[in-house]
C-alpha cells in the first residue's frame, strides 16, 4: 500500500505542474498566471476540491498518440468564495496551449451539470489556443456541448467568464452566453476571426488587442462588462460581484449587516441637480449618496456610458441600479444605452435583485445612425424588460422624464411597484421648448415680442403639464418627497415591497425584440 500511494502522490505531483516548469515561466513571462494559481486567488484558502486530475484525452492522430497532456488542459473542481459554493473551472494554457478537445470539454460539462443541480454559481476561466486540430469534429462537438449548458443554465445559476488569455472562434460564444464576463488589460483577446484572416479576406491590418482586447470589448462592442490592469484585479473583483448574486434563482441574494444609518437623511440631495434643465451632473453622486456606504458596483462602465447600470446595496440587501446619466449625450436613451439597461434588467429579474430606476432622460437619441440602426427595436427591449421584470421596481423621476423613453425607464404603465418624484420633475410628452413651439406656435408668431412671449408659454406648459404634481394626481406618480429623505424612503418602499408575489401567463418563453 505505502508504495500505491507514493505513486499516487508522485502522480499527483506531475499533473499540479501542468505544462512543466518551462512552459509556467513562459506563462509567468507573458504576465499570466496558471490555471491552479488562478483558481486559488479565486477561492477561499484551501477551499479547492478538484475533480478529474486524472482525466486523459483519446486522440491517437497526427503526434497525438504520444503527447502527454496533464489533466487534458484543463482543472476543474469546487470550492468556497466567502464561505458559499462555488464551482469552477481554468483552462491550462502550458498544455497543449489550453486547447479544448472531447475529454477536456467532458470535464467542463461535469461541473456544468453539477452546478446547475446543486444550485450553484459557476466561474469559467478561459485562456485557450481554440479547438484541438488534431480531434476535429470531437472538438467542435465538445463546445457544441459547453453552449448546450451554458443556455440551459442561464437565469438559473450565476455564470462568469473570466478572458485570461486568447479566445478566439467558436470559443468566445460560450462566455457571451454567460452572464458576466471579465477581462484583463493586454493578456486578455476575444474574437471570431483573427488578424491574419481578416487581413486575408478584406484587407484591413489590425492589432490583436485592437481587434479584440479588453478596451475594445468594455468600450465599443459591449462584449465584455469589467476590465482589469491585472488578473489578480481581475479575481478579486469577481469575489466581490458573488457577494451581490444569489447563488441560484431560487434564493435572494446574501444580506450583510448594516453599518450605515438607513433614516440617513443627505441634504447634499437638495442642491445636487442644477434648476437649469438643460445643465449636466452626475448621476453617479446621487447613486453614490443613497447607497449603503456609498458603494456602487458598476457594470459595463465603459460602454453606453450615457446610461449607470450597477449593484448597490440598501439596509444591507442587493439592489440592482438602472439610471441615466445627464453627463453623456445629457442622458438619452441610444441603441447601446437600451441594450445595456435590457439585459441588466432581465439579469435582476432572474435572480430576484430588486431594480431601482433613476430616472432623467430627455428622449430616445435622434438621427439617421440611430433609425437605420435599429433603435425601434432595441429600444424596445427595454420596455419587453421592464413589463416583463416580475422583482419589485422602485423608480425616482430625478429630473426630466420626457415622452417614450420616460415609459422605457420603468413608469408605473411598465410596472413600477413604486414611483417617486423630485419637487423639479418634469414629465411630459416632450420638453416645455419644443412643445411651446408647436402648441402656442401662433400665438408666438403673431406677438409682438416672439421671444418675451415664447419664453411666458414655456413657463405656462412646465405650470400645466411638465411638473410632477399632474402625474401624481393622476396616480402616476406615487408622491413627491424632498430629496434629503429619499433614501429612508426607498428603503421602506423595498422593505414593503419584500413579499411582493407577481407571475406572468404561462408561457413557453416570449419573443423579445433582439
Amino acid at each position: 500500500m505505502k508504495e500505491k500511494i507514493e505513486r499516487l502522490l508522485k502522480t499527483r505531483e506531475g499533473i499540479e505542474l501542468g505544462g512543466g516548469e518551462k512552459r509556467i515561466a513562459k506563462q509567468h513571462e507573458r504576465g499570466k498566471l496558471t490555471a491552479r494559481e488562478r483558481i486559488n486567488l479565486l477561492l477561499d484558502e484551501d477551499s479547492f476540491i478538484e475533480i478529474d486530475a486524472f482525466v486523459k484525452h483519446r486522440c491517437t492522430n497526427f503526434e497525438m498518440r504520444d503527447a502527454e497532456a496533464a489533466s487534458d488542459g484543463v482543472v476543474t473542481g469546487y470550492g468556497t468564495v466567502d464561505g458559499r459554493l462555488v464551482f469552477v473551472y481554468a483552462q491550462d494554457f502550458t498544455v497543449l496551449g489550453g486547447s479544448l478537445g472531447e475529454m477536456h470539454a467532458a470535464k467542463i460539462n461535469k461541473v456544468q451539470d453539477m452546478a446547475l443541480k446543486m444550485g450553484a454559481p459557476i466561474v469559467g476561466i478561459n485562456d485557450s489556443g481554440g479547438a484541438r486540430i488534431q480531434e476535429g469534429v470531437d472538438a467542435l462537438s465538445g463546445y457544441g456541448k459547453i453552449f448546450y449548458r451554458n443556455t440551459i443554465s442561464s437565469g438559473v445559476i450565476p455564470q462568469i467568464s473570466a478572458i485570461m488569455g486568447p479566445s478566439a472562434g467558436g470559443a468566445v460564444y460560450s462566455p457571451a452566453l454567460t452572464d458576466f464576463i471579465f477581462m484583463v488589460e493586454k493578456t486578455s483577446q476575444m474574437f471570431i476571426t483573427g488578424p491574419q484572416v481578416i487581413k486575408s479576406v478584406t484587407g484591413e491590418d489590425v492589432s490583436q488587442e485592437e481587434l479584440g482586447g479588453a478596451n475594445t470589448h468594455n468600450s465599443i462592442s459591449g462584449v465584455a462588462h469589467f476590465k482589469d490592469n491585472t488578473e489578480k484585479e481581475s479575481i478579486e473583483r469577481i469575489r466581490t460581484l458573488l457577494s451581490y448574486l444569489p447563488s441560484n434563482n431560487l434564493e435572494a441574494p446574501p444580506v450583510y449587516e448594516v453599518t450605515d444609518d438607513i433614516n440617513r437623511v443627505e441634504e447634499t440631495l437638495n442642491e445636487l441637480v442644477p434648476v437649469n434643465p438643460n445643465k449636466p451632473y452626475d448621476m453617479k453622486e446621487i447613486i453614490k449618496l443613497l447607497a449603503d456606504n456609498g458603494e456602487l458596483f458598476e457594470i459595463q462602465e465603459y460602454f453606453a456610458q450615457n446610461i449607470i447600470t450597477g449593484f448597490i446595496r440598501l439596509n444591507g440587501k442587493t439592489i440592482g441600479v438602472v439610471a441615466n446619466q445627464p453627463k453623456v449625450l445629457a442622458g438619452c436613451l441610444d441603441i447601446n444605452a437600451s441594450d445595456k439597461a435590457g439585459r441588466f434588467i432581465r439579469t435582476c429579474d432572474a435572480f430576484n435583485i430588486p431594480l431601482l430606476n433613476l430616472v432623467d432622460v430627455p428622449g430616445f437619441l435622434p438621427g439617421t445612425d440611430q433609425e437605420y440602426g435599429g433603435i425601434i427595436r432595441h429600444g424596445a427591449k427595454m420596455l419587453y424588460a421592464y413589463s416583463e421584470a416580475t422583482v419589485p421596481k422602485v423608480t425616482l423621476i430625478v429630473r426630466k422624464a420626457y415622452g417614450g423613453a420616460y415609459l422605457a425607464m420603468c413608469s408605473k404603465d411598465l410596472g413600477a411597484d413604486q414611483v417617486f418624484a423630485w419637487p423639479n420633475a418634469e414629465i411630459a410628452v416632450m420638453g416645455p421648448d419644443g412643445a411651446a413651439n408647436i402648441i402656442f406656435k401662433h400665438d408666438i408668431a403673431d406677438s409682438d415680442d416672439p421671444i418675451a412671449t415664447r419664453k411666458e408659454k414655456i413657463e405656462e406648459y412646465r405650470d400645466t403639464v411638465a411638473n410632477p404634481y399632474i402625474a401624481a394626481e393622476r396616480g402616476f406618480v406615487d408622491d413627491v418627497i424632498v430629496p434629503s429623505i429619499t433614501r429612508p424612503r426607498i428603503i421602506s418602499a423595498f422593505d414593503m415591497l419584500e413579499s411582493k408575489r407577481e407571475s406572468n401567463p404561462a408561457k413557453k418563453h416570449g419573443n423579445l425584440p433582439v
